[in-house]
C-alpha cells in the first residue's frame, strides 16, 4: 500500500511544474492561482497539502523571510537568495556556495550541521529606479 506521499497525484504534478516554470519564489497564493487555470476545481487547502508533500519529499524547498506568506522554489540545489525589502522579490544568487562555512562554524556550537542558508536583503535596481 502507498502512502500519502509517494501516492501520485495529477494536483501535486501540476503544482510541481508550476514552481519548476518560475523563479520568482512564489507563495502558495501564486500557484494556487496558476494551478486553477487548468484545474479549477482544485481549492487552496489542497495546493497547501501538497506543497507540504513535495517540501517532505525534497522536491521543493519552502522559504521563510519573515513574511506573513511562505514562498516555495522548486530549485532545491545549494543556493543563496536576495531579498528586496521594498517591493519582496526573491531573486537566486549566482554564486556558489560556501562550502566551507560549515566546517568554519562547526567549532563554535555545539551539535553538528548539515548544511547553511544564507539569504541577502537590500533594495533590487528596480526599486532604485523608481526612487
Amino acid at each position: 500500500m502507498q502512502t500519502l506521499t509517494t501516492k501520485r497525484s495529477k494536483q501535486r504534478e501540476r503544482i510541481l511544474q508550476v514552481l519548476r516554470k518560475t523563479r520568482l519564489h512564489p507563495t502558495a497564493e501564486w500557484v494556487y492561482e496558476r494551478v486553477r487555470e487548468q484545474m479549477p476545481h482544485i481549492s487552496l487547502g489542497t495546493v497547501y497539502r501538497n506543497l507540504s508533500i513535495l517540501k517532505q519529499q525534497g522536491k521543493i524547498r519552502e522559504l521563510d523571510f519573515g513574511e506573513s506568506s511562505r514562498r516555495y522554489d522548486a530549485f532545491v540545489d545549494e543556493h543563496y537568495h536576495f531579498v528586496c525589502l521594498q517591493c519582496g522579490q526573491v531573486k537566486d544568487l549566482d554564486v556558489p556556495p560556501q562550502e566551507d562555512l560549515n566546517e568554519r562554524v562547526r567549532h563554535a556550537i555545539p551539535g553538528t550541521i548539515q548544511s547553511h542558508r544564507l539569504d541577502f536583503f537590500g533594495t533590487c535596481s528596480e526599486c532604485l529606479l523608481r526612487d
